[in-house]
């Protein structure tokens, strides 16, 4: 036996180093190195040769002789939006993967998704960050109090795996995967070999007895998902808990689901008792509303739920020479190729103004039909002029000035006839008599901001 060198391994990708540096070069990490300690390399055969005889044949059968299991049995939890962001709830022998922000309310959910499916089933919260008494607190808060909810506290990869195949509990949560680790491994908690080996194991524990796993995991500084990317690709489902953890609207999406869609998305907002469904996140996102200059309804999707949001746009002089383009809730980036193709398209200057834009309500869009509302706004706050308070608006804007088709246009039309809008500026092309179809930036921009 000899001792190899120790070496440096990327959190992110798993690739090691012979010393440290500040950027792995094989998936572009920042900071993401970390020293291992020394192994024991064992001079026999190697890991090839003995699996090249150790293997067997696999059994195999025709796949018209497979009878599928129930995939239809599913746990419902208390949140109608949240079972369809599942897929129809949560599938029995499927691991889920929740993430979000410190503080967003990640344990909130999952104790009243523990409160709904331990009234008849028998449920495990596992927890490797808090203690009992911490957990006892919330359980309680929420109303969670149940003989059927059980509660442990590890940081065993080993314990936990054993512990899921009793087959005992129909849903287990781990919360998180980043404080676990195998006896197996001297890496630390976290670590890619931790992070990947504990999944694994969990995994094959959940899939053997049929059982329900939601697992828990870290995000980084940018928002992504701490670990490795395999982690993504092992589990059944990836949720995303995003919003403003002081406020506003909190949103549940799937970004990859093996038993339903992903366009699906479930709005909360916290109060004393803990989440709850918002049922009309338009009416609510507009109750404050005052029809001011720079003040656009936009018409947007959230999956495939159309909602009505303020944007929100203010201009000032620059005190300096170089104007600042601020955006909270939109894509930086994206303001600042509106605010090009306004420059260039329409003529208006605004190269001596500060613009700063706001989504109402702590949303945050992708929505590429939001593209119009925010000129409109932009330029209604620089000429001063408000649009009439009976209009939204929604179009994609290209780089030429024209205002491109927006998807699912007649949910959005539906959307905003209910709460009592009486036109929409709109691309050209739709075929409805509450649409004032627009095709150009310039024009849209010279009729309704005067």
């Amino acid at each position: 036996m000899k001792s190899s060198k120790t070496n440096f391994v990327c959190q992110q990708c798993g690739t090691s180093y012979a010393k440290w540096v500040g950027q792995c070069s094989n998936c572009g990490s920042w900071n993401s190195l970390v020293e291992q300690a020394p192994q024991v390399e064992v001079e026999k055969k190697t890991a090839l040769a003995r699996a090249e005889v150790s293997g067997k044949k696999l059994n195999y059968s025709s796949i018209k002789s497979i009878t599928p299991s129930d995939a239809k049995e599913r746990l419902k939890t208390e949140f109608k939006d949240l079972n369809e962001v599942l897929g129809g709830g949560i599938l029995m022998g499927s691991v889920n993967l929740l993430t979000g922000q410190p503080g967003i309310g990640k344990s909130t959910i999952l104790m009243q998704i523990c409160s709904e499916v331990a009234k008849t089933r028998p449920v495990l919260y596992i927890s490797g960050e808090e203690s009992a008494g911490q957990v006892k607190l919330r359980a309680e808060r929420l109303g969670a109090s149940s003989d059927n909810l059980s509660f442990a506290s590890s940081t065993s990869g080993n314990d936990i795996a054993k512990t899921i195949e009793s087959g005992e509990f129909d849903l287990v949560i781990v919360d998180s995967i980043q404080t676990l680790a195998l006896d197996e491994i001297s890496s630390a908690p976290g670590t890619v070999s931790q992070v990947t080996n504990c999944g694994n194991l969990i995994i094959r524990a959940a899939k053997a007895t049929d059982t329900a796993v939601i697992i828990v995991g870290h995000v980084t500084k940018e928002g992504t998902l701490a670990g490795p990317k395999v982690l993504e690709h092992l589990v059944d489902v990836v949720l995303n808990f995003e919003g403003d953890r002081y406020g506003g609207f909190k949103t549940v999406r799937a970004v990859k689901n093996r038993f339903g869609s992903t366009s699906e998305v479930a709005i909360f907002e916290m109060n004393d008792k803990g989440l709850k469904e918002v049922e009309n996140p338009s009416a609510t996102l507009l109750a404050e509303r005052q029809n001011t200059d720079g003040s656009i309804i936009l018409a947007t999707l959230e999956g495939t739920r159309p909602i009505l949001v303020e944007i929100q746009a203010l201009a000032t002089p620059s005190n300096f020479g170089y104007p600042k383009r601020t955006a909270s809730g939109f894509d930086i980036n994206r303001l600042n190729l509106l605010i090009a193709v306004i420059q260039r398209r329409t003529k208006l200057n605004l190269d001596d103004k500060d613009i700063f834009i706001n989504v109402v309500g702590g949303m945050k869009l992708n929505d590429a039909a939001a593209d119009l509302a925010v000129c409109l706004a932009i330029a209604s706050a620089v000429a001063g002029r408000k649009l009439a308070e009976d209009y939204v608006v929604f179009g994609e804007v290209g780089l030429g000035g024209e205002v491109r088709s927006a998807f699912r246009p007649d949910q959005r039309i539906a959307e905003a006839k209910k709460l009592g809008f009486k036109h929409a500026i709109a691309p050209a092309g739709i075929k409805d008599k509450f649409v004032t179809p627009v095709r150009d930036l310039r024009q849209t921009l010279i009729k309704y901001v005067k």
